[in-house]
C-alpha cells in the first residue's frame, strides 16, 4: 500500500488546523474528542492528547483537525504535529478503534431519489459515508479503494458510481428501468452499511493528488478565482448535491474570462447539465461578478 502523505491546511478559524491526508484514516463518519477521557477509542487522539496545545481533536475520513490552546501559535509547531501524525499512520497503528461486534448495529435509512438525470439514480442515507468525493467509472476502479462501489458494480446494469457525503449515486446502462431495480439496489446498499462494512479503503491516487495539488492551496486563491469558489460552494453545490451530483471548480481563465469545472455524479452526461452550465451557473456567475464571466465550460463533458 502506498505511504500516507499528511498536508497542513489552514482553516478561518487561526486556533484550528486541518492536517489531510491522501489515504483514508476510518470508514466512514467522524468522532470528534475534547480531552483524553473522550478519545479512550482512539489511540491517535490520545496521544496527541499528551501534547499540552492540543484542546480538540476531530477525526474524518481523509482528515485530522486540531484546535490549539493560546500558549502556542501554530506556525511554531504544525510541522512537527504533521510528522507526527504521519509517522504513526506509517507505522499501522490504530486510529479508532472498532465498535465491538456484539454492540448495536447502527440504524441506517436508505432512500431512493431519482435526478434530473434518467440514468443516474440517488441514495441518501443517514450516515456520514465520506469527507472526500469519489467517482469510479468502472469496477477495475472500485477495486483498487472501495469494497463499497465494487460491490454495487456487481450488478450488471450499473456503469458508474458516485460516492459523496451521504449518498451514492448510482449510474445504470439503457438495459433496463430503475423502476425495475431501485428497490434491490436500495436494500443492497442498507444492508452492506448496516454490516459495518468498508466503504472506502483508500483515497484514490487521482483524488489524493487533487487533495495536495487543488484543495489544500485553495484558501491562497485569490481575486476572481477565490470569489467563484464561494459562489458555487454557496449556491450551486447545495442544489446539484440534491439532484445526486457535484459541480467542482478547475480553473479560471482571467485574460479570455472562461471558468472551467468537472461535474461528477448525476451532472456528468447529465441531458439538463449544458442547460444547468448555462442557464444556472454562468449566469448566476455573470450576474454576482460583472463583466468577469464570459463562459462556463465542463471540462469532461
Amino acid at each position: 500500500m502506498q505511504e500516507t502523505k499528511i498536508t497542513i491546511q489552514e482553516t478561518t478559524n487561526n486556533t484550528i488546523i486541518k492536517f489531510n491526508s491522501t489515504s483514508v484514516l476510518i470508514n466512514g463518519g467522524s468522532y470528534e474528542f475534547s480531552n483524553i477521557d473522550d478519545a479512550k477509542n482512539s489511540p491517535l487522539a490520545q496521544q496527541l492528547f499528551y501534547l499540552p496545545f492540543v484542546k480538540k481533536i476531530f477525526i474524518t475520513a481523509n482528515f485530522i483537525a486540531i484546535q490549539r490552546f493560546d500558549i502556542v501559535e501554530w506556525i511554531d509547531v504544525q510541522e512537527e504535529v504533521r510528522e507526527q501524525i504521519e509517522a504513526y499512520i506509517n507505522d499501522g497503528n490504530v486510529i479508532v478503534e472498532e465498535q465491538s461486534s456484539t454492540s448495536k448495529k447502527e440504524a441506517i435509512e436508505v432512500y431512493a431519489e431519482a435526478t434530473p438525470n434518467p440514468a443516474v439514480m440517488k441514495f441518501g442515507t443517514n450516515k456520514a459515508l465520506t469527507q472526500t468525493d469519489v467517482e469510479y467509472k468502472n469496477i477495475e476502479e472500485a477495486s483498487k479503494s472501495s469494497p463499497l462501489a465494487q460491490a454495487i458494480f456487481t450488478f450488471p446494469f450499473v456503469k458508474e458510481v458516485f460516492i459523496s457525503d451521504n449518498y451514492v449515486s448510482v449510474t445504470k446502462y439503457d438495459m433496463i428501468e430503475w423502476k425495475e431495480i431501485f428497490a434491490e439496489v436500495r436494500t443492497f446498499i442498507r444492508e452492506y452499511l448496516v454490516e459495518g462494512k468498508t466503504i472506502i479503503k483508500e483515497i484514490p491516487q487521482e483524488t489524493a493528488e487533487s487533495i495536495t495539488e487543488i484543495e489544500a492551496p485553495k484558501v491562497k486563491l485569490e481575486g476572481i478565482s477565490a470569489q467563484i469558489v464561494d459562489i458555487l460552494d454557496e449556491y450551486i453545490k447545495p442544489a446539484v448535491a440534491g439532484d445526486g451530483g457535484n459541480i467542482a471548480f478547475r480553473s479560471y481563465d482571467e485574460e479570455n474570462k472562461i471558468v472551467s469545472v468537472i461535474l461528477q455524479g448525476a451532472c456528468s452526461g447529465c441531458p439538463s447539465s449544458t442547460a444547468t452550465l448555462k442557464n444556472g451557473i454562468e449566469n448566476l456567475l455573470k450576474e454576482m461578478l460583472p463583466n468577469q464571466i464570459n463562459e462556463v465550460v465542463a471540462i469532461n463533458g
